[in-house]
């Protein structure tokens, strides 16, 4: 496997959104059903560059087929915790890309001075949920119907990760 993970930037701005595009039209993972406008993914993943942010991207081949990011909250009472973003194309899966990123994501968000991490899951995902529980997270709250596709309603479940005492 030719793995690559590192920090996003401008070259992966393309690939990431078709990325993006490719998991939320399967409608079963994240908030979005499609990608957002190319002009607006390039103005959000430029203000994670310039910002420090971390997101991470994950390339196969060269080309991206996955990212974890852990973006601030809003808020100065919650400048300490950020959200946890992942997603991987169908073909990437189930091959240890997620966790390498996840690893990779987290490890740099404690780097930052981020000391918890929260996401979000649908409950109807998991694999996910296994993952997310086998990085450390904890699941904290339980949401019904928090989301909706098609009219077809999803529950939720909300994790969070503390930094671990050093």
């Amino acid at each position: 496997m030719d793995l690559i993970i590192e920090p996003v930037a401008p070259q992966h701005f393309d690939g990431l959104r078709r990325a993006l595009d490719a998991v939320a039209r399967e409608k079963r993972f994240l908030a979005f059903t499609e990608a957002p406008p190319e002009a607006d993914c390039r103005a959000f993943y430029s203000s994670i560059v310039a910002n420090g942010w971390c997101q991470m991207v994950a390339l196969l081949g060269g080309a991206v087929v996955g990212w974890c990011d852990v973006l601030p909250t809003h808020g100065q009472a919650r400048a300490h915790v950020g959200t946890l973003g992942i997603g991987l194309v169908a073909s990437a899966r189930r091959r240890g890309i997620g966790q390498k990123l996840m690893k990779a994501a987290i490890e740099a968000a404690w780097r930052t001075g981020l000391t918890r991490i929260e996401l979000t899951v649908r409950a109807d995902n998991p694999v996910a949920k296994s993952l997310y529980e086998r990085m450390g997270f904890v699941v904290e709250g339980h949401h019904p119907r928090s989301f909706r596709v098609d009219g077809v309603y999803a529950d939720s479940y909300s994790m969070a990760l503390p930094r671990p005492q050093d």
